[in-house]
């Protein structure tokens, strides 16, 4: 059961208005959950847009404008990068298709607003995956260092390529090939993405079609992630739907399109807890369309327990419980992202590594 501080973040994430109406104690306890939850930095363009940020009482100020300039920074952030990644592709013949914030952010949607984007995705096809790798190492980016067995992960198993970090300005692309890893229990064909992908108006980039934006964000939230920002996750889904499904015809097309990408069940779940958390409104007849796509019922009740803690944990709660129900959303994402004997291997070298860093930490320690 939600606490009154949840639901009081919940009002004013979906009622703007009355962020206006809180005293001061009210903002005390919410500011941080907020923050943690990383939802502080729609507030500011919010109450902007209302005209109301005169009524906010005065030492919230701060709060709420550092959280806007910090939201602003990233979005300039980001335009600043694809518009080096243009310059740096321009003679590189190949489509690119923005993903997630990058594409959020470059065609100025709803979910763009306050929000952190800290990397910028891109997709093209695999077989032009080293071309585009080597004209992005000509221009300043290179690989972030991994040891061999994380290198030969990514370009084998993954649907990225390991991330790439410019050498001056330290920002972080992903190269994507596909939108989820090619072990996956689901394999969404990316030329389908390409097909319906349209131009970005003003670049040489594309943007996924809006269904196909809708399905890359349950993908990422509901099948290849591990919901540790679940909130922000459920609010980039809730803001699309919400903008998208203006349209009619989208959420004519939405239920077959998610059956022909192979991600009925991501969908099932984003359909669901947007609705359960945020009220998204979503039609009868696509709910109804989506209910042969869902979990049986055991996975269902455990998965509605697990987004219960994570989407909005509650500080009262035994930390144990909170570490427990991200834990298992994490070996949940794992065992989806790949086949078991894979995964377990995988898991047993990772948790290797962990302990090994930890045993050089408290050598370091014991030394000084």
């Amino acid at each position: 059961m939600l606490q009154a501080l949840q639901k009081l973040l919940l009002s004013v994430l979906l009622q703007p208005e009355r962020l206006a109406k809180l005293n001061l104690a009210e903002w005390d306890a919410l500011l941080p959950l907020a923050r943690r939850t990383g939802v502080l930095g729609r507030f500011y363009p919010q109450l902007a847009e209302r005209c109301l940020l005169q009524r906010v009482p005065a030492p919230v100020h701060p709060h709420l404008e550092s959280a806007q300039i910090i939201a602003a920074e990233k979005a300039r952030m980001i335009r600043w990068e694809v518009n080096r990644l243009q310059r740096a592709l321009l003679d590189v013949i190949v489509p690119v298709v923005l993903l997630k914030g990058a594409a959020y952010v470059m065609a100025n949607l709803p979910c763009a607003q306050g929000r952190l984007a800290a990397d910028v995705d891109i997709l093209v096809p695999k077989e032009y995956l080293n071309l585009v790798e080597q004209a992005l190492r000509r221009h300043g980016w290179e690989t972030v260092e991994l040891d061999d067995y994380d290198q030969q992960y990514y370009r084998r198993w993954m649907h990225e390529l390991p991330p790439l970090r410019h050498r001056l300005r330290g920002t972080i692309v992903d190269l994507h090939h596909t939108i989820l890893p090619e072990t996956s229990r689901l394999k969404p064909d990316p030329t389908k993405l390409f097909a319906n992908a349209l131009p970005l108006e003003g670049t040489r980039f594309f943007i996924l079609a809006p269904t196909d934006m809708v399905l890359h964000s349950t993908a990422h939230a509901f099948h290849d992630g591990e919901l540790s920002n679940s909130l922000r996750d459920l609010l980039d889904l809730h803001d699309l739907l919400g903008h998208f499904g203006k349209d009619p015809q989208f959420w004519e097309i939405l239920p077959g399109r998610a059956r022909e990408l192979d991600l009925s069940r991501p969908l099932f779940y984003a359909l669901r807890y947007t609705q359960r958390f945020l009220g998204t409104p979503v039609p009868s007849a696509v709910t109804a369309a989506m209910r042969p796509a869902a979990p049986p019922w055991p996975v269902l009740r455990l998965m509605d327990t697990l987004l219960d803690h994570v989407v909005l944990p509650d500080e009262q709660l035994p930390r144990l419980g909170l570490r427990f129900a991200r834990w298992l959303l994490y070996v949940r994402s794992h065992w989806l992202r790949m086949p078991p004997w894979l995964l377990a291997g995988h898991l047993l070298r990772k948790a290797h590594k962990r302990l090994q860093a930890r045993s050089i930490q408290a050598n370091q320690e014991g030394v000084r």
